[in-house]
């Protein structure tokens, strides 16, 4: 071997030791790269505390998304709740004409997948999520508009849409000239019931010789009254040409034939739920008075601050006139402002108790 030289095997013999050396030195800097990433992601900024990030899920009421009403509603809520809570989201929309299996599918689906808690909108879900509930008792479970499901996990959010309706109901009285109102009801049931009571009470109380015209779009367990705009729209027609010169509706998504009904009449309507002012084509909101406020969002947001909190509490929670979980829309002054005073009256004379607003 040549003096000052390796050779050919000690260059060899260097070239692997050097290899050995870069790939340990290499892995360590990998090994301390991924500690200081681990490190980075479990510090969320308050001390090192991982917020804990819930899964949500939500399941529509026949209409679904876009019936600019009922769904819309809770769909709002649940946004809010995206935006605001540390929540993961996942919504579900029903079909029309489903059984109740299906409905019961959809729940089991969004529990079985890891999502609590869990909003069912609307009381065709009654039957199917007191089987689903009793499945998964860890699960908390929320329905909108039924008080029937009894169970430790599960929360009924109701409302006194009783209220808001004799509201409204006023309000079609005072605007009426000719002196016939309308109710479009979306399905004959108790909770329609309950709308189209408060409405007849509150229409007679601002004038005791109005007559009310009630229509219903279907009955029993057919529940396609809410998803039917254009059958909304035939009867609403009929309802104006036998006299009403305003209508309510609590028909859901029907309650969009409504206002193109009204468009083609050019007669009040009023809306349900939401703000229907608000989300109607420009052509029919002249004719908006006013919506029935139900605050399906409100409801459905804090069911979820809640249960991010682990504050959920079973058994029924109201919303009404007091609590600002019902109310009336303001969104067409136009229209609204010269009975608005009388309508601000008849509500402080239902929070007071001084009117007790039927219920059926």
């Amino acid at each position: 071997m040549p003096a000052g030289g390796w050779g050919t095997e000690g260059s060899a013999l260097v070239r692997r030791a050097l290899k050995i050396s870069l790939v340990t030195v290499t892995g360590a800097a990998l090994t301390l790269s991924a500690s200081a990433c681990g490190g980075k992601k479990a510090d969320s900024g308050d001390g090192g505390d991982t917020k804990k990030t819930i899964k949500v899920g939500l399941a529509y009421d026949i209409g679904g998304r876009g019936d600019k009403s009922f769904n819309d509603a809770a769909y709002e809520g649940l946004q809010q709740a995206k935006k605001t809570l540390n929540v993961d989201v996942k919504d579900l929309e029903a079909t029309k004409g489903e059984s109740d299996n299906d409905k019961q599918q959809r729940l089991d689906l969004l529990a079985s997948s890891g999502y609590n808690p869990v909003v069912a909108v609307g009381f065709a879900y009654a039957g199917p999520l007191g089987k689903v509930a009793a499945k998964y008792p860890n699960t908390k479970f929320a329905i909108v508009d039924d008080s029937s499901v009894k169970a430790a996990n599960v929360t009924n959010l109701l409302f006194a849409a009783n209220q808001g309706s004799y509201l409204v109901g006023a309000a079609a009285a005072l605007k009426s000239k000719s002196g016939t109102v309308g109710f479009l009801g979306g399905v004959d049931t108790p909770l329609i019931k309950s709308f189209e009571a408060g409405y007849t009470a509150g229409a007679k109380k601002a004038n005791p010789k109005i007559k009310v015209d009630v229509k219903y779009i279907s009955r029993g367990t057919d529940f396609s009254g809410f998803s039917d705009p254009a059958k909304g729209k035939t009867i609403a027609e009929g309802q104006y040409d036998a006299g009403a010169d305003v209508i309510y509706h609590a028909a859901g998504a029907s309650g969009n034939g409504l206002f193109d009904a009204a468009i083609e009449k050019k007669k009040f309507a009023i809306g349900v739920d939401s703000d229907q002012y608000l989300t109607a084509k420009p052509a029919a909101q002249p004719y908006i008075v006013t919506s029935m406020l139900k605050r399906v969002d409100t409801a459905v947001f804090n069911f979820v601050e809640d249960a991010s909190k682990g504050t959920t509490k079973a058994g029924e929670q109201t919303f009404d006139l007091k609590n600002d979980g019902i109310g009336y829309a303001v969104s067409n002054p136009e229209a609204i402002k010269d009975v608005q005073a009388k309508l601000d009256e008849l509500k402080k004379q239902i929070i007071d108790g001084t009117i007790t607003v039927p219920n059926s």
